[in-house]
């Protein structure tokens, strides 16, 4: 296996575009599919060439971009290459798995996304922040330029080669995988470490807290929510997401109808009390 295979100037030309698409990842971002439209207008240009002769199976890949996407900006070229290196393979294949292409991206984006988040949010911008701060408690000018230059000079340098580098070595692997009958293990790992993530994120971001007890006499005899909880906790935030999901899939219910709902039933909740 040659990991570092060399690219053609095709390629180079098109992990040019990447990149520089790349800026738009959060330009137009929305509650249910976060940055899904940047990453499909990055990814376009492999798609437009890849599928070339085949308009089906572009709109389909086009259709597969526009997926749930939400992770660390100086990470996020890095699962750009490896996307386009599989969706290169499955123009080239007619037995490739596609499904494994959101399985393996819906995998990356959640571990990719905290070790980013931890290191250039939470160490660099801090290291970066204590220099210019300290640069401009004496009075340089600077601060501010060399504040800006310390944090982003490692991020776009991760964000240029972790594309290249996502795309070849996801070209290498992959082929790998297939030659090893492999590929349908990691496809399914990577579906149970998505899943695994969806609901990590079900559970931190869908609160719904009730606030009505059962009184007698003037004193708390039981608290609603302390009692769900001993049963399951989170039980409400799951119950709700399911039926979201339930009506999406099969009622094709649209997703402003179910914001807009979910909306009217927390107003609701507050004005009588309930949560």
């Amino acid at each position: 296996m040659n990991a570092a295979k060399k690219l053609s100037k095709t390629e180079k030309k098109l992990l040019r575009q990447m990149y520089w698409r790349s800026f738009s990842l959060y330009a137009a971002v929305t509650p249910s599919k976060q940055g899904a439209s940047g990453f499909s207008y990055a990814m376009q240009p492999f798609l437009n060439r890849f599928y070339r002769n085949s308009e089906k199976k572009r709109q389909e890949a086009m259709v597969r971009q526009m997926s749930y996407f939400n992770t660390n900006v100086a990470m996020y070229p890095f699962v750009l290459g490896v996307v386009a290196s599989m969706e290169k393979k499955n123009s080239e294949q007619d037995d490739f798995n596609a499904e494994s292409i959101n399985a393996i991206k819906t995998s990356l984006m959640g571990p990719l996304a905290g070790i980013g988040d931890s290191v250039f949010w939470g160490v660099l911008r801090t290291i970066a922040a204590g220099i210019a701060v300290g640069l401009a408690q004496s009075g340089n000018v600077l601060a501010p330029i060399i504040f800006l230059l310390l944090f982003n000079l490692p991020v776009q340098l991760l964000r240029w080669y972790g594309g290249q580098m996502g795309y070849t070595l996801g070209s290498a692997y992959i082929s790998d995988l297939y030659e090893n009958g492999f590929i349908n293990v990691l496809t399914k790992g990577a579906s149970i470490v998505g899943l695994a993530m969806v609901g990590a994120m079900t559970s931190s971001m869908v609160k719904f807290n009730i606030k009505w007890n059962m009184v007698m006499d003037g004193k708390v005899v039981m608290k609603t929510q302390a009692m769900l909880d001993q049963i399951f906790v989170g039980l409400i935030p799951l119950t709700i997401t399911l039926i979201s999901f339930y009506l999406m899939k099969k009622k094709n219910v649209s997703v402003n109808v179910l914001i807009v709902a979910i909306i009217v039933l927390g107003i609701l909740a507050s004005v009588l009390g309930i949560a």
